[in-house]
């Protein structure tokens, strides 16, 4: 599967923050503690989120050379208000606006600063579509209410992850990505409600030269099998390895150090 065209992202962010909307003006304890982002609460993951939705647009708006500190952010903290989900939802709706505006007046080849070295706003659309998916997932499962993702999104998003493991592997000398250095396993991801088309199957690698991947079909020392949205969350360490709609065959501690280590900083 090859990355989504420019336009998709963009429309995705929007498809996601309606999501998050809907989670935000559902009634839900915007004090409530979201056990995936165990120092937030679920106020506090929404305005982070929509601050660094504007932060990003201004970055793409200016064609920014580096980065743009937060305090130079109009909005970057959200309302002054606390606990008014009405309020926090127009804000969190202007910081979408705000993205995918600037997002679609660049386009994906539009000169702006990234932390990864790829300094195009094609950067930016697909990193803040997989921001908000999952963060989407985070408010979601907090609130207690139903989560799915489009194939392709799920799919785009492990590549991604799986692209941001190998960055920090070359970039990041201290990262704890090093520590999956050894003799050679092998982790096999397996969505089992996609057909081929999709190609939502992995192989990753891990041996003493560190962490490769491909889209492979074959027995590796540990596999995570489930519905893709599900095998995405438990990648993303945002559902256990125990939880009821995934399984994991093989060598368990395998994939529990990958989750351990693969952590971007």
């Amino acid at each position: 599967m090859t990355r989504l065209a420019h336009e998709r992202y963009c429309d995705e962010i929007a498809h996601q923050i309606g999501e998050l909307r809907s989670v935000v003006t559902s009634g839900a304890d915007l004090s409530r503690a979201v056990p995936t982002t165990p120092d937030w609460t679920l106020e506090q993951l929404v305005r982070h989120l929509g601050g660094a939705l504007r932060w990003m647009a201004l970055m793409v708006r200016t064609g920014a050379e580096k980065e743009t500190p937060e305090e130079d952010v109009p909005g970057f903290d959200g309302p002054e208000a606390r606990g008014d989900a009405a309020v926090l939802d127009a804000w969190l709706a202007e910081s979408g606006d705000l993205a995918v505006g600037a997002l679609r007046d660049a386009g994906p080849d539009a000169r702006v600063w990234s932390w990864a070295g790829i300094v195009n706003a094609g950067f930016w659309a697909r990193r803040m579509t997989h921001e908000v998916t999952v963060h989407r997932a985070d408010a979601t499962l907090a609130a207690g209410l139903p989560y799915e993702v489009a194939p392709e999104v799920a799919a785009d998003a492990v590549d991604e992850w799986l692209e941001i493991v190998e960055w920090a592997q070359r970039t990041l000398p201290d990262d704890e990505v090093h520590e999956l250095r050894g003799p050679l396993r092998t982790i096999h991801l397996h969505a089992t409600d996609t057909g081929p088309e999709a190609e939502a199957e992995w192989l990753i690698r891990l041996d003493e030269e560190g962490v490769s991947w491909s889209r492979d079909h074959e027995k590796a020392t540990v596999a995570l099998r489930g519905p893709l949205t599900w095998v995405l969350l438990a990648f993303y360490r945002r559902i256990p390895l125990d939880d009821a709609r995934i399984e994991v065959l093989g060598e368990r501690a395998v994939l529990e150090h990958w989750l351990d280590r693969a952590t971007f900083g």
